[in-house]
């Protein structure tokens, strides 16, 4: 009860403070048809005692009521309709806007990792779309109780006897929350291969996918794995549908019961000559109205729980993030490197697992140095990154910027004295010169800017292929967008790592997979001349992470990480001289491309 209390005033609340004015008018007018019901039935019967009595007047005064009241309960509710159907999709913007912003609300990305959170987004992705009818329910739900309250008084001057037809609502109420639970639960449990039958879905009907899907021939195949993941789900949903219908029913069948023991009494009573003919009227109607009442009750509580059930996870999840947070730092980071960064006993565990990915991490990167972190899938390079990148913090030992504790400095200005580019990089469907600029944000509206970027990045080429150069859209949300090659992409990308002109650190993560071996070389070494410039002017280190090895030969420092330790550390010459692990994977590499 809490939580639909809780969830039902957080509707109210986000319905007002986006629009009072359409609140309170959707407010009224659900109210007032709500309660023109049950005065509908009373008009009827009084139009049937006077049609009985044969007063002619008193029976076309009460006939005219029960036509305006009959017209305000089929129009009202329409009129309220438009009245919360724009304040439901505000509402729904509002929504989908607090989960970015819980999604975003944290330096790092842990809550996006881990296992037991993905349930979460994936179930409020879905129930961001019902606010509609959850808005619906509570206003509907309040309504409602003004009507019932109105026909309990109006069943209670027949017989007092007949208010145990409201009371008899509890049950199916009651069980009604209780098929909600299920149902909820239900939601949850078959939230996983929800999203992978999803992914799936995405997948087969990917146009830039479309050509490997063919060349594989896995269409069958990803067709018959998503249908045995829907079927799952919905065999779970199906289950949980079908134990939610038999709770509901027997909730009603108590109902029933009531509702026909209160006419029986009635017309007992009429029979026996103590009720009129339209007092049997009024209490038939009351009653066919409490049973569409309770109908109602438990339809919207259904609905008014759902979506309470998703503020309460958006909640949760927005509590678990704040709760990762850390204490602002006071410190900042130095506006030059001297030294440079070094990690001292650092060790790493993803939250949620028990095997580390980094053990015992010594290394020292150079203040104006060019490192490259090689080796093999899975060996720790882009958790490595991520520590860098205070995505995540160390389970163990330090990460130092000049003698500074990087716990000390927050995240956020640090992060302003970085820049990175990453394998999985951001395809924004932007026009180009945003799509780059947006790697400097002060500086994203500067062509100037912009087109040094991609100098540096060695990109500007695309520009070629682009029909309005910097103002194409990019993408296949706009009619007219360009959609750039998987390569040209790749270059946009670095182009938005080159934004940011004088870094304290540089992160290419495994930033050029989709150029081929040449480029890739030809490329690291216009990075290298950059991060002499950087090194300059900031003592800034420059960090490129590969699984090519001739690529990095050029390099001051190479880093080989295997099984998450450093295995190895020094420049080409000294590795290749050491004849060690660093030797062995160089020469197996450059045997495979001779």
């Amino acid at each position: 009860m809490k939580v639909l209390l809780s969830g039902a005033w957080t509707m109210i609340a986000t319905a007002w403070r986006l629009n009072p004015r359409k609140t309170a008018l959707a407010v009224v007018l659900v109210t007032a048809g709500a309660v023109a019901a049950p005065l509908l039935a009373a008009a009827l019967g009084w139009m049937t005692r006077e049609v009985v009595a044969g007063a002619a007047a008193p029976a076309v005064l009460a006939g005219a009521g029960v036509a305006v009241l009959a017209v305000l309960a089929l129009v009202l509710s329409h009129f309220a309709h438009l009245a919360y159907y724009e304040l439901a999709e505000l509402a729904e913007l509002d929504f989908d806007e607090r989960v970015i912003e819980v999604s975003n609300g944290s330096a790092g990305i842990e809550h996006h990792e881990r296992a037991e959170h993905a349930d979460t987004w994936t179930v409020l992705r879905q129930e961001g779309r019902r606010f509609r009818s959850g808005l619906e329910a509570l206003l509907g739900g309040v309504g409602l109780v003004l009507a019932m309250a109105l026909t309990a008084v109006l069943l209670a001057a027949q017989n007092p006897l007949l208010l145990l037809l409201p009371a008899a609502a509890a049950p199916p109420l009651l069980a009604g929350r209780a098929a909600e639970r299920v149902l909820d639960r239900a939601r949850t449990a078959t939230a996983e291969p929800t999203r992978t039958a999803l992914n799936l879905f995405h997948l087969a009907t990917s146009a830039r996918l479309a050509g490997e899907l063919r060349v594989s021939r896995v269409q069958g195949e990803l067709r018959a794995r998503h249908d045995r993941l829907w079927e799952e789900a919905t065999r779970g949903l199906w289950r949980a549908h079908l134990t939610a219908t038999v709770i509901r029913a027997a909730g009603q069948v108590v109902f029933a019961l009531a509702y026909v023991a209160g006419v029986l009494l009635v017309v007992r009573d009429a029979m026996a000559g103590r009720r009129g003919v339209g007092d049997v009227v009024l209490v038939v109607v009351l009653a066919a109205q409490v049973n569409q009442q309770v109908a109602t009750a438990v339809t919207l509580l259904g609905d008014l729980q759902r979506m309470a059930g998703a503020y309460r996870r958006l909640t949760e999840v927005a509590e678990s993030v704040a709760g990762a947070a850390p204490a602002l730092p006071a410190g900042s980071p130095p506006r030059r490197l001297c030294d440079g960064i070094e990690l001292s006993g650092v060790a790493f565990t993803y939250p949620g697992t028990a095997a580390p990915v980094l053990r015992e991490v010594d290394l020292h990167l150079p203040a104006g140095s060019t490192v490259a972190i090689v080796g093999e899938n899975g060996a720790g390079k882009s958790t490595l990154v991520k520590l860098l990148c205070g995505f995540y913090r160390p389970s163990a030992g330090r990460i130092l910027v000049d003698g500074a504790d990087l716990r000390d400095v927050p995240v956020d200005e640090w992060r302003a004295r970085i820049a990175a580019g990453f394998q999985d990089f951001v395809r924004y469907e932007f026009p180009a010169q945003h799509v780059v600029g947006l790697g400097d944000l002060p500086r994203a509206s500067s062509e100037p800017a912009v087109r040094a970027a991609l100098d540096r990045a060695d990109a500007a080429d695309v520009l070629d292929d682009l029909p309005d150069g910097l103002r194409t859209h990019l993408g296949k949300s706009y009619a007219d967008g360009a959609e750039p090659s998987g390569g040209q992409w790749q270059k946009l990308a670095l182009g938005r790592a080159m934004m940011r002109e004088a870094p304290l650190l540089l992160v290419l993560d495994e930033p050029t997979s989709a150029l081929d071996p040449e480029a890739e070389h030809a490329l690291f070494q216009r990075y290298a001349d950059h991060a002499k410039r950087v090194a300059g002017r900031t003592g800034g280190v420059t960090v490129f992470v590969s699984h090519r090895f001739s690529t990095v030969r050029t390099a001051d420092l190479i880093v080989v990480v295997g099984d998450g330790r450093v295995v190895e550390a020094g420049d080409h010459a000294a590795l290749i001289a050491a004849a060690g692990t660093y030797a062995e994977l160089f020469a197996l590499q450059a045997k495979a491309y001779s």
